[in-house]
């Protein structure tokens, strides 16, 4: 679950930024400064973002979900940045398509594996209303409730489905 990663002082509601690399310098120095993420942090997600970009077209909104290997990670973290203004990051697996982003999920993950969370963060970019949610919060509070809110009630659904 994203809940059990994502800390209050890694959630940034409505920053200033311009382009990806703004994002990377102002949430990444967040997962410096509190112990998640190596010096090196910042120069890894903009170097893999180079390689392997990270935005996702979510049926009319984007998204992108950038991280780093595990060498440049101290301990697991979740972060999240909603965007003043959209700004461009290139498109996962797309040749040269640019994809205007305005919610960013940001993963130091200090084990390889990090798939289960991807598929959480997946489970709840899908809900749009809970996407909308999360990008008119105005505060880091709010953000933890929605996230904490939605993954509970997925969880209920998943048990209850099991029960019949």
């Amino acid at each position: 679950m994203v809940i059990e990663d994502l800390q209050k002082d890694l959630i940034l509601p409505k920053i200033p930024a311009s382009s990806s690399d703004d994002v990377f310098k102002i949430l990444g120095q967040r997962f410096i400064d509190g112990g998640y993420a190596k010096a090196s942090y910042i120069d890894a997600l903009e170097s893999r973002e180079k390689e392997y970009p990270t935005g996702i077209d979510m049926g009319g909104y984007g998204v992108a979900i950038p991280h780093t290997e595990t060498q440049h990670v101290i301990k697991n973290g979740v972060g999240i940045a909603t965007l003043e203004k959209p700004v461009t990051f290139m498109q996962m697996g797309a040749e040269d398509e640019a994809l205007d982003v305005q919610l960013v999920f940001m993963l130091a993950s200090a084990s390889k594996s990090h798939i289960d969370l991807l598929q959480s963060l997946l489970a709840i970019l899908q809900d749009k209303p809970v996407v909308d949610s999360i990008i008119a919060a105005q505060d880091s509070e709010e953000i933890l409730k929605i996230i904490d809110e939605t993954e509970k009630k997925g969880a209920s659904i998943l048990v209850f489905s099991e029960l019949t």
